[in-house]
């Protein structure tokens, strides 16, 4: 095998009992798995594949010939590198949806992944989000920044859209409804969502198109779909300029979506919702640690014992 496989593009789209049929390398089956996901995961579970084939090839292993020995010691070295729980997790995740398709197609007796045991990433999110205010100044300097970097930071933050439905976003997605803005994005699932825009998104969203009725909301100097690794870049300079000290991307601002939304009294169900996440423990987790403290029960047995 190379040494330096790309799974998503070893194969154009064909239909899958073609694919099926021509699978003889781990690139190949890699691009026939990939196939059945979308947008996110198959932007993020390509490059978790490609790590677990470079490392492999660093020691002449095929991945077809792949023993649970090799995965946990790999497992074991992302730990060492420094590697969070939840990105092991994942790339967990894309190894053993690999071949479990495998398997299934007779390809591998069994699946390395078996039994292979997964980190534990906790009930909260270890991450730091933006308060109000950092929220307030980050849309200041975006705004000063550009038309492009305003009506992102809008989105991501005012929204709570993930950057890459942010980035699918096309200008037909705009519309109206009983006097609301709205957009629809694309979630996680292919599942299809309409959102109000509040006015400032509104108004960003406009001075970004300027008039345009077709083709992708964000988009480069050449026309082309911006691409997520540039928004990030966007953002983390945005978040310098604004003062913010702790580490910022795309997802920071998400976070402060659902973290402002709840401070602000949101029911929990209404910032679900929202987000787009399909289970309320996924949205908990943002505001879990604060909640800890701030709403623990001994200051209600406490104040009950007072009275």
């Amino acid at each position: 095998m190379q040494d330096q496989p790309t799974p998503a593009g070893a194969l154009a789209p064909a239909p899958r009992e073609d694919l099926l049929a021509r699978i003889t390398t781990a690139d190949q089956l890699a691009a026939a798995f990939l196939l059945g996901y979308r947008a996110g995961t198959r932007e993020s579970y390509p490059r978790d594949l490609a790590a677990w084939f470079r490392w492999l090839a660093g020691r002449r292993v095929d991945p077809l010939d792949a023993t649970r020995a090799h995965v946990e010691l790999w497992v074991r070295t992302l730990e060492l590198d420094g590697y969070a729980a939840a990105t092991i997790a994942r790339r967990l995740a894309a190894l053993s949806g690999l071949y479990a398709y495998a398997e299934d197609e007779g390809l591998v007796e069994r699946s390395p992944v078996r039994r292979v045991r997964r980190p534990r990433t906790g009930d909260e999110s270890q991450r730091l989000g933006v308060d109000r205010d950092q929220l307030r100044r980050l849309l200041d300097v975006a705004e000063r920044d550009g038309a492009r970097s305003h009506a992102l930071v809008c989105l991501l933050g005012l929204n709570g859209c993930r950057v890459s439905e942010t980035l699918a976003i096309d200008a037909r997605d705009l519309g109206s409804e009983r006097g609301h803005r709205t957009v629809t994005v694309t979630r996680k699932g292919g599942k299809r969502q309409r959102l109000p825009l509040a006015p400032r998104t509104a108004a960003a969203v406009d001075a970004l198109l300027a008039g345009r009725g077709e083709g992708p909301l964000f988009t480069t100097a050449t026309g082309a779909r911006w691409d997520r690794h540039a928004a990030r870049k966007v953002v983390v300079r945005l978040a310098r300029a604004a003062g913010i000290e702790h580490a910022v991307s795309p997802h920071t601002l998400r976070h402060g979506f659902a973290t402002v939304a709840l401070d602000s009294g949101v029911p929990l169900h209404i910032v679900q919702d929202g987000c787009g996440h399909a289970d309320p423990r996924t949205t908990r987790r943002y505001d879990r640690q604060r909640n800890r403290l701030d709403r623990a029960t001994t200051y209600a047995v406490a104040s009950a014992v007072a009275s």
